[in-house]
């Protein structure tokens, strides 16, 4: 088994990952709160 060194693996890759995912959860609660907005305020 290959020897790991603390502190050394790359996860730049996990990291964009991640900020995609928060980018992508915010704005899509950012749209359904908008949508039940526009739905509160237009619908009949």
């Amino acid at each position: 088994m290959a020897e790991h060194k603390h502190g050394t693996m790359d996860c730049k890759v996990q990291e964009q990952t991640y900020q995609g995912f928060i980018t992508f959860t915010t704005r899509f609660g950012i749209f359904l709160v908008l949508l039940a907005l526009f739905l509160a305020v237009f619908a009949t």
